[in-house]
């Protein structure tokens, strides 16, 4: 089966978003303002990139949604850091109403006539080293349900909530259903429908779903511009440090090298 990951990467959609903004212009100014970008970047080399590229089932695409105005050297950047991760190619389109936009770039991706398994990643988030080859076992065990529903949602629910910074990483394993990472849906051949057509914690509403609880298949990155942590309510939160084993294991779990991340966050 075809599968398709999905990124958005300071995408100045229509709406998608937990903070508000007047008009495109003040939404791209906050997008694309110089230390936000910096540590979309940081996220996106330290904790995305690195498991995409070790995965052990290398066959899937990634789509990295991007607008039209993204400056130049930001585009550049975003390029070199993917120029060896052939899975991987930049999407550029224009402002325009979130999902229709999500979906249209994921179904031009597609062969539509063939079913499709389609996972959602955040710029700052990561997933396992086997999340495509897991998702894929997943799919073939839950057949009976895929062929009687357009849509199936999968999702593994036992991962870490993250920081990194200049000293390494900061985190702790959390079991937290529907956070939108390691989130995945099995779509019929034909079905226009997308995994972006649905808020990760409600897709639940609208199919069956099947979780998975066995194993660490995420991390979650926390950090002052997540988009649901602008919220004046929202509180921080605390985690502690990992030690060498802690390390060890996102090194050999997520690729996630902790000498890296200092290198990249001092």
């Amino acid at each position: 089966m075809q599968v398709i990951g999905f990124c958005r990467f300071s995408y100045p959609a229509e709406g998608g978003f937990q903070v508000e903004h007047d008009d495109t212009g003040s939404r791209e100014a906050y997008l694309y303002a110089p230390a936000r970008m910096e540590e979309r970047f940081r996220h996106f080399e330290a904790i995305c990139l690195p498991g995409l590229k070790a995965q052990t089932d290398p066959d899937f695409t990634f789509l990295i949604l991007v607008g039209t105005s993204l400056p130049d050297d930001h585009r550049a950047r975003l390029e070199a850091l993917i120029a060896d991760f052939p899975q991987a190619s930049i999407v550029a389109r224009p402002p325009g109403p979130h999902r229709a936009v999500c979906q249209e770039a994921i179904n031009a991706a597609r062969d539509m006539a063939q079913p499709c398994l389609q996972f959602r990643h955040d710029d700052d988030d990561a997933v396992a080293v086997d999340f495509v080859e897991t998702l894929r076992e997943a799919a073939l065990d839950v057949s009976a349900l895929r062929a009687k529903h357009r849509l199936v949602g999968l999702d593994w629910n036992r991962g870490y909530v993250a920081r990194p910074d200049a000293e390494g990483i900061c985190g702790e394993e959390t079991v937290t259903p529907f956070w939108g990472v390691a989130q995945a849906m099995a779509v019929k051949p034909g079905v226009k429908q997308s995994i972006m057509n649905f808020g990760h914690n409600k897709i639940l509403r609208f199919m069956p779903t099947v979780s998975f609880t066995d194993s660490l298949m995420y991390v979650r990155g926390h950090n002052d511009h997540n988009d649901s942590r602008q919220k004046k309510h929202v509180k921080p939160v605390a985690l502690p440090r990992l030690d060498a084993a802690g390390e060890a294991q996102f090194r050999d779990r997520f690729a996630i090298d902790a000498d890296q991340v200092r290198r990249i966050f001092g």
